[in-house]
């Protein structure tokens, strides 16, 4: 995408950000709650990623820096989490894993597979509270991108759960998150990790190969970012 098609998107994600913000009007923001909101941002965007906030129709640029050092080898398996558009999961293919990718619409299944047709990515609707077993510690990698943010932060504990359940033995979890200093306010959503919870998968028999701690540049402020790499033990 050239840096004219971004401003593009960002200023009509900017454009149309009233209406996504009317589909949480009185919202609790309870688990089901969220849910709904996320099929109903893909289901009324019908095909329009200037409807769709988190779109970037690109592969995070921390993600395919750290893929080119560590390729997959055609027989490495990968899972990206709330795939959305697709855009890192086919990164993750690209780079040589055996990959799935999952989220919970399948409005917004149905539009990855139609992006990419020739896709080698298998692609298919799953909620990540209700795994297939055969998931469960299948995964050499796994890509978790915003996921953890997007729920409120008592079910942070949870959520981190069910991304760790992936990972197998020795397997490695890759995990791109924004942040915010321990008891700073954070209205939600999405709701930044506070600083000291973004080792959170350090209680969950992980240990961090690396952190990034970065700021991206948004209109009138900068966001915090992490990109983290933790490793299963064996």
């Amino acid at each position: 995408m050239t840096i004219e098609d971004e401003k593009s998107l960002r200023d009509r994600q900017a454009a149309n950000r009233s209406a996504v913000d009317a589909l949480e009007e009185g919202s609790s923001h309870t688990a089901p709650e969220r849910k709904a909101f996320f099929k109903d941002v893909y289901r009324r965007a019908e095909g329009d990623p200037g409807m769709v906030p988190w779109a970037d129709l690109a592969a995070k640029a921390k993600l395919h820096e750290w893929l080119v050092r560590h390729k997959g080898g055609g027989t490495l398996t990968a899972i990206d989490i709330a795939c959305g558009l697709g855009d890192n999961a086919e990164a993750l293919a690209e780079a040589g894993y055996v990959t799935t990718a999952f989220d919970l619409s399948d409005h917004a299944i149905r539009w990855a597979q139609k992006r990419f047709p020739e896709s080698p990515v298998t692609y298919t609707t799953a909620d990540l509270f209700d795994l297939p077993e055969e998931w469960r510690g299948a995964f050499d990698l796994v890509n978790e991108c915003y996921t953890l943010q997007s729920l409120s932060p008592d079910m942070l504990d949870e959520t981190a759960g069910a991304v760790a359940s992936l990972v197998k033995p020795g397997g490695r979890l890759l995990v791109y998150a924004r942040w915010r200093e321990d008891g700073a306010e954070a209205s939600g959503p999405p709701w930044p990790l506070e600083k000291s919870r973004l080792h959170v998968f350090a209680g969950l028999g992980f240990e961090l190969e690396d952190e990034d701690l970065f700021t991206l540049d948004r209109p009138g402020r900068k966001v915090p970012h992490s990109f983290a790499v933790w490793r299963r033990a064996g």
